[in-house]
């Protein structure tokens, strides 16, 4: 079968108050057009389909509505919950969704019905694995939905650590592959050594929830969402990323999805294919007013960071002056009495501790430090200095 991995649509997400629906109206439409174009059957979406446990009307709305023209006349597409999602709340229109082919895994032990009259069929189901089915050939999909809270407290036995939790539940629908089907495992959870992004929650990244590669099961592909930036391990252990750029740390990077085909002989033509919906995000770096407006010409339909250096606080007119020359400037970080690397160094070298001080104090707080601070920051030089 030709399968699509996806993850991070992040639906209603916004980017410091701006508003992203229409362009995640467009990445999920071609996600819809490449499934057609490509002939898939399966569509996997590895978890955090909205942004928040309680997304708006306009944004339930615009799910439903792209996730049934992915699935199309033909297509599977099996949907989890990740830490972003309220998993209930995802799974309630299951009764609805299964007749269009869509099947959305939460955490509370839904078991979606076998048959159907749709190319792709269900073969046999559980609520930690499904099988699809088409003309007589099959795959195993083993899935782990983002551990929530409320099911790592239910599952109580104060003997097992979270790894052992993950590695029991992973096992378990595994071991429902008893005929040996080529095979997938789709979750959306951290693995050690990922990469992360300032669009992610804090929780659980890099800390006491990260999942080494060891640990996952035994699969022909393992379709993972969580983090945002696109990146494998040992091949075929795949981060989609999300479908848009939602932080601008991720300035630059192309977003994609990953279509390979999969068979008894395992996986084939694993391709990265690169979306081309969305506006890009930039960060900018200028010295001064006037230069900062003619790099802010060059970036049309762009969401845009600006680092601008000053000699002095900007002027509320000169911040106007800015977000004229480009409505999708967002963010401006001004630093005062610096300069970009390189220029005025010599000078600076010149400069005493204390006017290095003076000048670091500026850049922070847009002002001169007292003279109460900077009689005890020479005090503080002075006795370590003395040690």
């Amino acid at each position: 079968m030709r399968i699509l991995h996806t993850s991070d649509w992040h639906i209603g997400k916004r980017l410091l108050g701006r508003e992203r629906l229409a362009e995640q109206a467009d990445a999920l439409d071609e996600i819809a057009a490449l499934c057609a174009k490509e002939q898939i059957d399966v569509v996997l979406v590895a978890g955090d389909v909205f942004d928040t446990y309680l997304p708006s009307a306009e944004a339930e709305d615009l799910f439903y509505e792209k996730i049934k023209k992915i699935a199309g006349d033909t297509r599977a597409v099996v949907v989890i919950s990740g830490n972003h999602d309220d998993n209930v709340r995802l799974s309630a229109a299951t009764p609805l969704c299964e007749p269009q082919g869509i099947y959305i895994y939460g955490n509370y032990g839904y078991v979606p019905k076998r048959g159907g009259n749709r190319p792709v069929r269900i073969a046999d189901s559980g609520p930690n694995h499904i099988v699809l089915e088409k003309g007589g050939d099959k795959i195993f999909v083993n899935i782990l939905p983002y551990p929530n809270e409320t099911r790592l407290k239910e599952d109580k036995n104060p003997d097992e650590t979270f790894l052992d939790k993950m590695s029991r539940w992973m096992q378990s629908g595994q071991a429902k592959n008893t005929d040996g089907l080529p095979s997938v495992f789709l979750s959306h959870l951290f693995v050690a050594g990922g990469q992360v992004s300032e669009g992610e929650r804090d929780i659980d990244l890099g800390g006491a929830r990260s999942v080494p590669l060891s640990l996952l099961p035994k699969a022909d592909y393992v379709a993972l969402g969580h983090l945002h930036k696109c990146q494998q391990f040992k091949g075929i252990v795949c981060y989609s990323g999300a479908i848009l750029q939602y932080a601008f740390d991720e300035a630059g990077a192309a977003k994609s999805v990953f279509i390979f085909d999969l068979d008894r002989t395992g996986v084939h033509n694993m391709e990265r294919r690169i979306l081309q919906s969305g506006r890009s995000l930039v960060r900018l770096e200028a010295n001064g007013i006037a230069a900062a407006e003619e790099l802010l010409y060059r970036y049309e339909n762009s969401f845009i960071e600006l680092t601008i250096h000053l000699d002095e606080p900007m002027a509320s007119s000169q911040v106007k002056q800015l977000k004229d020359a480009n409505e999708g400037l967002i963010s401006i970080v001004p630093l005062i009495g610096s300069a970009l690397p390189g220029e005025n160094a010599s000078a600076r070298k010149q400069l005493s501790p204390i006017e290095l001080f003076c000048e670091f104090y500026k850049s922070r707080f847009s002002e001169q430090p007292s003279d109460e601070m900077k009689e005890l920051f020479v005090s503080a030089m002075e006795e370590s200095n003395e040690t």
